[in-house]
């Protein structure tokens, strides 16, 4: 297990975000964990100059299905990237193998097929409190992280 904080970084290394804008796609499966990944997620955007009207939340059951919401998401083009913010944790049954490999997969084929930055915010822990650690916790705050991989990939994409 981590036992630094993951969400450290330069902000002088994250890009100006103020002109772009994001589509945060959420699970609400685990919600006490996920809140505080959109929290986190939110909180950061904005902190690097992101408008709050440019920021469009949409949820979903369940970390399964962030892959479609994401590409619904990504359909309509009004988003620079989409950030994918789920919570699975691991139970006594094969569950929690198919859901995060399907989860995973389907958010990568998204990004690809809609040439979009589509970012893996998702938690997949072996209990609940390793997910507490990574949600704003001791270990930092995934969201944080994934909102600055969003501005980073919007940017890089920007700059071809």
């Amino acid at each position: 297990m981590a036992t630094v904080n993951l969400s450290n970084y330069d902000p002088k290394k994250v890009p100006d975000a103020r002109e772009m804008s994001f589509g945060i796609v959420v699970s609400e499966w685990n919600n006490d964990i996920t809140s505080n990944l959109l929290e986190g997620c939110v909180n950061t955007l904005m902190k690097h100059g992101v408008q709050k009207e440019s920021i469009k939340l949409r949820y979903v059951p369940g970390s399964f299905e962030l892959p479609l919401g994401a590409q619904w998401m990504a359909e309509g083009r009004q988003v620079d990237a989409v950030i994918c913010l789920g919570s699975v944790i691991r139970g006594e049954t094969a569950h929690f193998d198919f859901v995060c490999q399907a989860c995973a997969q389907g958010i990568k084929e998204v990004g690809l097929n809609m040439n979009l930055p589509v970012i893996f915010g998702v938690l997949t822990d072996d209990n609940r409190e390793q997910s507490i650690a990574r949600s704003g916790g001791k270990l930092g705050n995934k969201g944080d992280e994934a909102a600055i991989t969003a501005i980073k990939m919007v940017a890089l994409r920007e700059s071809f």
